[in-house]
Formats: C-alpha cells, sequence, structure tokens
C-alpha cells in the first residue's frame, strides 16, 4: 500500500530544494508541487494564480524559523544575510 503524502513531507521537500538551490522561486516550486505531489497541496488563490497550501507554508516556516527569508520582490524564499533585517521578510 503507497504511503499518503502529507504536508510535512512536502515542506520537507522544500526545505530540502532550497538547501540544494540557496533559493526557491514560489512560481517554480508551487508547479513542482502540483507535478510531484499533487493538486492537495497547492490552490488557485483569489488573483488566479496557483498558490502553494497555508498547511505546507506552515510546517515550511516551523522548519526555517530563523534563516529563511521571503524576498517579496523576487517571490522567492532564501537563506538569511547579514543586512536582512529582523522576521521573515527581506527588504
Amino acid at each position: 500500500m503507497a504511503e499518503e503524502i502529507t504536508p510535512v513531507d512536502v515542506a520537507r521537500w522544500m526545505h530540502e530544494r532550497l538547501r540544494e538551490q540557496r533559493f526557491l522561486p514560489q512560481e517554480q516550486v508551487v508547479y513542482e508541487i502540483a507535478s510531484r505531489f499533487g493538486d492537495d497541496f497547492v490552490y488557485t488563490n483569489a488573483n488566479g494564480n496557483l498558490a502553494i497550501d497555508r498547511r505546507v507554508l506552515s510546517v515550511f516556516r516551523k522548519l526555517t524559523p530563523e534563516n529563511v527569508v521571503w524576498e517579496n520582490g523576487e517571490r522567492m524564499w532564501r537563506f538569511r544575510e547579514p543586512y536582512d533585517p529582523p522576521g521573515r521578510r527581506a527588504e
């Protein structure tokens, strides 16, 4: 019997991809999640764009509490740099 994939599995995969690539573009990763793990882990947001399920993002935040920031302009996660302000968002 196949093992059921959970939001934790998807978030761990995202974390591993981030470690491999050093950055994680949202637009790229959301389509990879849909392809690799299925539509249960993505949804279409109010703007009509494919987005990562909030359950996955919640786990991802817990896996990367201090060392990862969201780069809003580039729409990607990356590892924190010394010049980044406190919190999850880069400037």
